[in-house]
């Protein structure tokens, strides 16, 4: 039984909370809202009356649970050690199972489930999207929504959808004498929106002789589902991914998205554990997942000779699932060290969330702007040309807010700048 089935089992990490209030001081949307209500002590304060029985989880009480990004930062920065990524969790998944999900959510996820017919939906979109988007004048990349919807705004800039989604077509990459068989699991957002950062993927694992699988019947990893409590819909993914990766004869599975490698190392273990078949499988993979990042530092030590110049002032801001959900902060940062003519200048505050956090960007827009904007202060204070993350979603982000900001950065992937020095080399 796991925290996603019974609320029961979050009651010993509830009372661990001493309500000293430290995570305030990290909480980006208590910094900038000073609302109770948005920190985790306020929303330990209402489960807390709801496991001892003096409140019931109303649907107000459930809606509540939805102002956190999942940052984790309060479960760095608390001295009791409690973990209120779990607590939230199983609260709403505990809601949803009360009063349902919002129609919207609802729909979302059926699709998601669905993944021919969410396949087709978003190549359909691919096609039409210059009738929903309207670029952004001035920038040959980005675009915004013609109408409000009332859930993400105008303002919002967005990818455009590629008219072929990554993974179509997609050959297995062979190299001779590989030094390892690895799958690579591209996410949503690689696979519909940036085919750039999945070709630069393979790009710098064929330079260091790693062959790479794509397994076709992949699809979502089940994080938005997972995060908004439709426990049924996550499991569905997170074992038909399994199911796709355990055929495919790869000796270890990479991925360049923060929330999907938390995805394959964390949530299907916890969905899975009372499941005899897929529960083994899911432990079995999660210890052979690893980002690109740390795939390239810790795994296959890789070419650090063969590098062509970029010169190029850069900063980098850590994903929230990447620095705290995985411990991976300082591998991206010894690669862009690495390249030549690359000068990394740290933000002030590098792991502070830059408010995306996949769907709570959609539900709360104006609370996500206005954590981006303590982001986009500190670029503004940092003399750089370009803002590197590890994450397709915050890579997201940070470029709409680069954009609506004024701000000439640009926003990319590290292994970007990994594989522009490796042809850069090969160029010359």
């Amino acid at each position: 039984m796991s925290i996603y089935s019974d609320f029961r089992l979050a009651r010993d990490e509830i009372y661990k909370c001493m309500k000293c209030g430290n995570c305030q001081e990290v909480c980006p949307l208590y910094l900038a809202t000073r609302k109770e209500v948005t920190v985790a002590r306020g929303k330990i304060g209402l489960l807390e009356m709801f496991v001892t029985g003096e409140a019931e989880m109303t649907a107000g009480m459930a809606e509540r649970m939805s102002y956190c990004t999942t940052c984790m930062a309060c479960n760095e920065k608390c001295p009791c050690g409690v973990r209120f990524d779990q607590i939230l969790l199983a609260a709403r998944a505990e809601g949803a199972r009360r009063h349902g999900l919002h129609p919207i959510k609802k729909t979302a996820f059926t699709m998601l489930r669905l993944q021919r017919f969410f396949n087709f939906g978003m190549k359909t979109g691919g096609k039409l999207q210059g009738a929903i988007f309207r670029r952004v004048e001035g920038r040959d990349y980005g675009a915004r929504m013609r109408v409000d919807l009332g859930l993400l705004g105008q303002k919002k800039v967005f990818p455009r959808l590629a008219e072929k989604p990554f993974r179509e077509n997609r050959p297995t990459v062979y190299v001779q004498k590989p030094k390892l068989r690895a799958a690579f699991f591209t996410g949503c957002m690689i696979n519909y929106f940036y085919a750039d950062m999945g070709e630069a993927v393979l790009g710098v694992l064929k330079h260091n002789n790693v062959e790479v699988l794509i397994p076709e019947a992949q699809g979502c990893c089940g994080t938005p589902a997972a995060v908004n409590g439709d426990v049924a819909s996550a499991i569905e993914l997170a074992r038909r991914n399994l199911r796709a990766f355990e055929d495919c004869g790869a000796e270890a599975i990479v991925v360049a998205c923060s929330s999907c490698g938390s995805a394959w190392k964390h949530s299907f273990a916890r969905l899975l554990e009372d499941d005899e078949v897929y529960g083994p499988l899911a432990a079995k993979w999660a210890a052979r997942t690893y980002d690109i990042n740390e795939f390239l530092v810790r795994v296959i030590d890789y070419d650090r000779e063969n590098l062509g110049r970029i010169e190029r002032k850069v900063t980098y801001h850590d994903p929230c699932h990447l620095r705290r959900g995985q411990n991976i902060f300082q591998e991206p940062r010894d690669i862009l060290r690495s390249i030549p003519g690359v000068e990394l200048i740290e933000l002030k505050r590098p792991d502070r969330c830059c408010g995306m956090a996949g769907s709570f960007c959609i539900v709360h827009p104006d609370l996500a702007d206005k954590v981006l904007a303590q982001k986009m202060a500190d670029v503004a204070q940092t003399p750089v040309q370009t803002v590197a993350t590890g994450c397709p979603a915050c890579r997201l982000q940070l470029w709409s807010g680069l954009i609506n900001t004024g701000l000439p950065q640009d926003a990319v992937h590290v292994v970007q700048l990994l594989n522009e020095s490796y042809e850069k080399a090969a160029a010359h």
